[in-house]
């Protein structure tokens, strides 16, 4: 189980950093508009997922992902890109993202069937909530409305679903 558990400590680590980066990239072309501190305030649930798989981490002796560098890359490089295609667009992103992670935290609260797992059972789940919280600002600020949004959602989410398997085992 301790692999099993390092898996999940690596690859939820790596999805912090990347989405702790897009939206600091979001934050970087749109912080000064209206949408700027309810940007910043998903970036900040974010920062407390982040704090707490570092700390995981840590406290259970498992490295994070060798790919680090480039989810840091991708994550801000995405932020910035949708950003610049505007507000939508950057809703449009955490759309998709935060729907695969949503998923992807529920799914992992469910292998951990062990009471000893029950306060990180209970973390993913609590994060899973903030993950879905975030997917529906983004759909009541019309992030469904941004032209090409089926396109874009399903090239952002591919991404996602292929991060998630790289930074489970590298």
């Amino acid at each position: 189980m301790k692999s099993k558990i390092d898996e999940i400590l690596r690859v939820d680590h790596a999805g912090e950093t990347g989405a702790s980066k897009i939206y600091e990239g979001q934050i970087k072309v749109l912080g000064n508009t209206e949408v700027g501190p309810m940007l910043r305030h998903m970036r900040d649930q974010e920062q407390e997922h982040l704090d707490t798989f570092h700390e995981l981490l840590n406290k259970h002796e498992t490295r994070p992902t060798a790919l680090m560098p480039l989810w840091n890359f991708a994550g801000y490089s995405l932020g910035v890109v949708t950003a610049l295609m505007g507000k939508k667009a950057a809703m449009a992103c955490t759309i998709a993202v935060e729907e695969v992670i949503g998923k992807h935290y529920h799914e992992q609260a469910e292998t951990l069937t062990e009471k000893k797992h029950s306060k990180l059972k209970k973390t993913l789940l609590k994060f899973r909530d903030d993950e879905l919280e975030h997917k529906d600002i983004a759909t009541t600020n019309e992030g469904e409305k941004t032209p090409g949004y089926k396109l874009m959602k399903f090239v952002i989410q591919s991404g996602c679903k292929v991060a998630i398997k790289l930074s489970e085992k590298i």
